[in-house]
């Protein structure tokens, strides 16, 4: 896949964040472009005016690991935008008949679903780099249980854009939206040969237009560790810490627990929830009808 829009628009939405005061450089006159001017970043990464032009054309396959790090430090990209210019690299590179990376499993082994069901205290599941979930434990499966109706159908990012409950679901939605788009455009850099992952893009672009002006900035994220905040329809508010762990024997699978504070509210919350989703399993293999959600509801 030609992917030199993508790193053309990459490279000039980084260029336009930064400012002359940012990056020590004399504000100038007449500055008829946000951010910095193409010579500028070229001076600061050390290359001819016409060799970051080309770059900033789309035109990056063969750019050696140098000249790609003194870009970045130019561009003071973070860690995960400077990852993803060094995949767009890698990308640009790959003809049609080149070796592609291995697709991710659409299902997990049996050990590792087992790997899930012995967390008990936390909400875990694995999912792809189009968000798709693939695996849950009984936790998750309670989480999630949203994102695995219509319309998300399983899909984190689907639910995000599609679905008006995840305004709720999420009390920082917009945080969320930023985050789901920016692992979406990481991805993206990473294999953008992935059919189906082109097809979502389309498809959320196509239907929000919150996602269409996301995904036209060009933010990319690495999705690691810390603190989200959720709203549960079962239980109500939870303060959840989350670890972002990624399979090295399947790249493009990541491993993503959320764990309450012990002794915490939302530890209450999540034992409570864990006895509803309990209730609902063995409800649906007696074949009996499930109890409302407003059971388990806290007094």
């Amino acid at each position: 896949m030609d992917n030199r829009a993508e790193v053309r628009e990459f490279l000039i939405s980084r260029r336009a964040k930064l400012t002359p005061d940012a990056v020590g450089l004399p504000p100038g006159t007449n500055r008829r472009v946000p951010g910095l001017r193409r010579s500028e970043v070229a001076m600061l990464a050390g290359v001819s005016n016409e060799y970051y032009a080309k770059l900033e054309r789309g035109q990056i396959a063969g750019a050696s690991e140098s000249v790609l790090s003194a870009l970045a430090q130019a561009l003071r990209l973070d860690d995960a935008e400077r990852a993803h210019l060094f995949d767009l690299s890698r990308a640009a590179g790959q003809g049609p008949t080149r070796p592609r990376r291995r697709a991710a499993p659409s299902t997990v082994r049996p050990s590792m679903q087992l790997m899930l069901d012995a967390i008990t205290g936390g909400a875990a599941m694995v999912r792809n780099g189009r968000m798709d979930i693939i695996a849950l434990n009984a936790l998750g499966r309670a989480m999630q249980s949203l994102v695995l109706e219509p319309p998300g159908d399983g899909n984190l990012a689907r639910f995000a854009f599609l679905d008006p409950r995840a305004r709720d679901f999420h009390p920082s939605w917009e945080t969320a939206a930023d985050i789901t788009v920016g692992i979406l455009r990481t991805e993206a850099g990473r294999d953008p040969y992935d059919r189906e992952l082109q097809d979502l893009v389309g498809e959320l672009s196509t239907r929000s237009d919150e996602f269409r002006t996301r995904w036209g900035a060009h933010n990319v994220r690495q999705h690691g560790a810390g603190v989200k905040q959720f709203v549960h329809p079962v239980v109500g508010e939870l303060e959840l810490g989350y670890e972002d762990l990624q399979f090295v024997q399947h790249p493009g699978l990541t491993f993503l627990v959320y764990f309450p504070q012990p002794g915490s509210a939302s530890f209450e919350r999540m034992q409570l929830l864990a006895a509803w989703q309990a209730t609902r399993e063995s409800e649906a293999d007696a074949g009996t009808p499930r109890h409302a959600a407003s059971t388990f509801q806290e007094e």
